[in-house]
């Protein structure tokens, strides 16, 4: 609903002062489109005068330099059969300006008292806009395609990495079964099983996809179910089990982790049961919230005191656990007063761990 503005007799005067104060470039044509009125910044922007534009049909402008089929397309078509249309894109050389990318909104002013009409033409450069646009597009599919050829090196590394651990891990095995001293065998197995540890972890991490954060409890348990398939004996079964909550840590820090529970489980299934029993269990626990995080092995076993020598004093697997719960700022405690509980704690509220801690 329009009303009548008192003390404005000449509609026109006020139509044209409202069409000058308009920031974008407008036209006002008639239905055969001519150039009824233009906006001062329509000659400001596209650096032409009022002569050569007020009357002259809008295609003729420029010498038909404003015959642009996008723009006839909008007129000629869109126009009669929806009235308005907002956001028309038109790329083309325009008139003092060259090539730019416009929006066109246009409406088909219908009048009460008149059977003719008028249509109002605005223009807006999104030029600049769609050059940001494309070269974040480019920027985007570059730093893709950078990506792409990460993971592909980053497969390749870890594919070698692999093979190089079962290389280590089969001449280990091989010197274990020249050699003619127990000890030296005792030590090279040993050392071997630590390297099938390691590439069991490099193995289920690489199985992630190699992304930043990894879900703990998926991951420990394919761990410790591929510990159990390759180290528990039908002569023995044990029950290895995991209980985790669905926390995320980073794949630097998984790496440790993963190689601690390893040691745990392997001298857990090692030590903990030297006579075969039914109940036998070995538990793996993970519990976190934020940074903070708690992590425990514990089983139902002899306990420390009944255990090897080794195990009593603390073996190559008790030194590799304290150095890795050091570089991952944990604490370690140890309980052996039924069966064998190891726990390493993460907390932000908590002391650095000593150099000696076990």
């Amino acid at each position: 609903m329009t009303r009548q503005i008192p003390g404005i007799e000449d509609a026109q005067t006020l139509a044209q002062a409202i069409v000058d104060t308009i920031h974008e470039p407008l036209l006002v044509l008639d239905e055969s489109f001519t150039v009824l009125a233009a906006s001062r910044s329509f000659y400001e922007i596209f650096q032409v005068d009022p002569q050569h534009t007020i009357g002259c049909l809008l295609y003729a402008l420029g010498d038909g330099q404003w015959d642009i089929p996008g723009l006839r397309l909008l007129l000629e078509t869109i126009i009669p059969e929806h009235t308005a249309m907002d956001g028309f894109e038109v790329e083309h050389d325009f008139p003092g300006l060259g090539r730019r990318t416009m929006l066109l909104n246009a409406r088909n002013v219908l009048y009460a008292t008149s059977s003719s009409t008028t249509i109002l033409l605005a223009f807006t450069d999104i030029t600049a806009r769609r050059l940001v646009e494309r070269e974040r597009q480019d920027l985007l599919e570059r730093t893709e395609e950078l990506l792409r050829q990460k993971q592909v090196l980053l497969q390749e590394m870890q594919h070698r990495v692999a093979n190089s651990l079962q290389i280590i891990a089969s001449i280990l095995m091989l010197k274990a079964r020249a050699v003619t001293s127990e000890e030296t065998r005792f030590h090279l197995k040993d050392a071997h099983q630590r390297v099938i540890s390691v590439a069991e972890v490099q193995s289920h991490l690489h199985a992630s996809g190699g992304v930043d954060q990894i879900e703990v409890g998926p991951y420990l348990t394919k761990l410790c179910a591929s510990l159990a398939t390759s180290m528990v004996s039908q002569d023995q079964p044990i029950s290895l089990k995991v209980f985790a909550d669905h926390g995320l840590i980073g794949s630097d820090k998984a790496v440790s982790i993963g190689l601690i529970v390893t040691e745990l489980v392997i001298n857990a299934i090692k030590y903990a049961f030297p006579t075969a029993r039914k109940d036998a269990l070995i538990n793996v626990t993970f519990s976190s919230q934020a940074s903070d995080w708690e992590l425990s092995v514990v089983d139902n076993g002899v306990g420390a005191a009944a255990s090897s020598p080794s195990v009593k004093h603390g073996g190559l697997g008790t030194v590799i656990v304290q150095a890795l719960v050091k570089q991952l700022e944990g604490q370690m405690t140890t309980d052996s007063t039924a069966g064998m509980r190891v726990s390493i704690k993460r907390s932000s509220l908590l002391p650095p761990a000593l150099d000696d801690a076990a």
